[in-house]
């Protein structure tokens, strides 16, 4: 009766469990909509942003920029981002190995030196690097609770001018980018300086667009740049929040119908306990019936 106790216990668990997995799976749902719509909305503007910049840039000379000088990688920062809660398969720890495997392969001498910054957007990567003594630059973690462009460019103006003061020579996004709710693509990515724009289909086919400017074509693509370099930000992040919901969702279908699979075999170990002792109790009735009539 013991063992039947202990299984009904286990059944008990395992449906408490099956039953927060389901909600949580259905919360993730609803929140991944919002940030799905989010995403889908801003990709098209920065992408037009792109073309545009592309365009106005084709004929300016190098270097007309602070933010596309190209200098030494003495010092690097790497924005890493994650989220502010666990529960979502690997999306969190397959950040953190892509941002150790991108500092490992790319900027061992810099790292030895202690000259490699992390600044994390998420709670769980800022955790992971502060447990380990990195050089990790403020926090985050409030970002998620109010996530608008305004607060997202109060980071990367940070860096930007970080940038153009020399305190980083490179700067590297690490995110997960969104392409379906069960698929999160990992992305490195060159923040600054800016690589050289590569012209577009439409450009390459001779059907260039030949906007009319006011003020100069300078002072145009001086104003697009740093806020391309905030729009890029701001949709690593929305791509990064999307991803986390769909992974999230995915985690818990998964971990629910393994909560199904287990009560499955619980419930049949449990019948199983349960038989094993109606037949112990009858044969000992039986044996006592019959021990009594041969008395």
């Amino acid at each position: 009766m013991a063992n039947l106790k202990e299984v009904r216990n286990r059944i008990v668990s395992v449906t408490s469990t099956q039953q927060i997995t389901k909600a949580m799976k259905m919360v993730s749902a609803a929140k991944l909509k919002r940030a799905t719509s989010a995403i889908i909305q801003l990709r098209p503007y920065a992408n037009k942003m792109k073309e545009i910049l592309a365009n106005l840039s084709a004929n300016l000379e190098d270097g007309t920029s602070p933010f596309t000088q190209k200098r030494e990688p003495v010092r690097v920062l790497v924005i890493a981002i994650s989220s502010n809660r666990g529960l979502a398969g690997a999306f969190n720890m397959n950040v953190i190995k892509n941002t150790n495997l991108l500092i490992s392969n790319q900027y061992p001498e810099q790292y030895r030196k202690g000259n490699v910054h992390i600044v994390a957007i998420g709670k769980k990567v800022q955790d992971y690097y502060e447990k380990r003594k990195y050089n990790v630059i403020g926090n985050n973690n409030e970002l998620y609770s109010d996530l608008s462009f305004q607060n997202a460019s109060i980071i990367t103006e940070a860096v930007m001018q970080g940038f153009v003061n020399g305190d980083y020579d490179r700067v590297d996004l690490v995110y997960n980018q969104f392409r379906n709710a069960a698929v999160q693509i990992l992305t490195t990515e060159q923040l600054l300086p800016l690589t050289k724009i590569e012209s577009t289909s439409a450009a390459q086919s001779g059907k260039q667009t030949d906007y009319i400017l006011e003020p100069s074509q300078e002072e145009i693509v001086e104003k697009l740049i740093p806020k391309s370099i905030k729009i890029q930000v701001y949709k690593a992040i929305l791509d990064s929040h999307a991803s986390e919901h769909g992974a999230r969702m995915t985690a818990m279908d998964k971990a629910t119908e393994n909560a199904g699979d287990l009560l499955k075999s619980l419930k049949l170990s449990y019948n199983q306990a349960r038989q094993a002792a109606i037949t112990t109790e009858l044969t000992e009735i039986v044996s006592g019936a019959a021990s009594l009539s041969k008395g």
